[in-house]
């Protein structure tokens, strides 16, 4: 099985932003460089064949180059924890360009994508316990904005999970054209 995913990766200049960002608040489990990334598609585990049908599907997503910016954090808050994360601006590209990756997905063989797209760069998870944490980072964070970058490919990775955290392998690179 490969569990897979569909994501913009940030220049390594906004990486430096959003980890300068990050504080020594030992509640936080923040991220490393190497996971920074916009999720544009979660795929999840699929047998190789579907795999391989979906890296093929994705050939076929066009899109622009388009320009976004970080602006602002914000928190998912969930039953047991969450997630601090870095958005961006303008989300209408970015959204189209994952209603696009999802049809790609559906085309290969997935369902389609239920939850509702919130573009952004996941930071660091928290517990119930250290959600105070969180929110002091996010008041604190509230402004934080980035200048703009050109997105000019998405990225096909695949996850693997370890008690050390995830590591992700880039599958196939989908350049875009103006």
């Amino acid at each position: 099985m490969h569990r897979l995913f569909v994501a913009l990766r940030p220049p390594a200049h906004i990486r430096d932003l959003l980890i300068d960002a990050m504080d020594d608040s030992p509640e936080l489990r923040w991220v490393g460089d190497d996971q920074l990334h916009l999720t544009l598609r979660f795929i999840g585990e699929v047998e190789r064949p579907l795999a391989e049908e979906i890296a093929a599907a994705l050939q076929r997503v066009r899109s622009e180059p388009f320009s976004l910016a970080i602006h602002g954090v914000g928190r998912f808050d969930r039953r047991n924890g969450g997630a601090l994360w870095a958005g961006v601006e303008p989300k209408a590209p970015v959204s189209a360009l994952a209603a696009k990756v999802d049809r790609a997905c559906v085309a290969a063989g997935l369902e389609p994508e239920r939850r509702a797209f919130h573009p952004h760069v996941t930071l660091a998870r928290y517990t119930r316990q250290s959600a105070r944490a969180a929110d002091s980072f996010a008041e604190r964070h509230r402004g934080l904005t980035s200048e703009a970058w050109e997105v000019e490919e998405l990225i096909f990775y695949e996850s693997h999970l370890s008690r050390h955290g995830p590591h992700y392998d880039v599958v196939a690179r989908y350049g875009f054209t103006p």
